[in-house]
């Protein structure tokens, strides 16, 4: 598995990538997203938003379906990428209760404050957190 920057990743390479996914939006992976290749092929994409100073929000996460079973391990590299930049907590938000599952069996845990669900307000679904360091 490799996790490149998705504005650094050949165009035509996301383009085609984007062309097989529903509700992925280019400007927004081009902005703050990455790119994960596994067997020199995009097999998902993912991303990282600054909510504060050391704080990110996991905000899109996609793989193919022919990957999924590599979605724990790209979760920990995620996470071990945010180690690096000394991320300090990371915020998902889920809608299906399948990631639900998974951010608790990877020691997240449900997040309900104010200063989140108030600041970015979301449909539905749960707020997960997880302390990176």
């Amino acid at each position: 598995m490799k996790i490149v920057a998705a504005y650094r990743a050949p165009i035509e390479q996301v383009e085609e990538f984007l062309h097989t996914t529903e509700n992925v939006e280019k400007q927004g992976l081009l902005k703050d997203g990455y790119i994960v290749y596994m067997d020199d092929r995009i097999q998902g994409c993912f991303r990282l938003t600054n909510m504060e100073a050391d704080i990110y929000w996991l905000k899109q996460l996609y793989i193919a379906k022919e990957a999924a079973a590599s979605l724990p391990v790209l979760i920990e590299s995620i996470l071990q990428m945010l180690k690096g930049q000394n991320a300090k907590k990371v915020y998902v938000h889920s809608h299906q209760p399948v990631v639900d599952l998974l951010l608790e069996a990877l020691q997240f845990y449900p997040h309900q404050t104010k200063e989140v669900t108030d600041k970015y307000p979301q449909d539905g679904g749960n707020w997960w957190a997880y302390q990176v360091s």
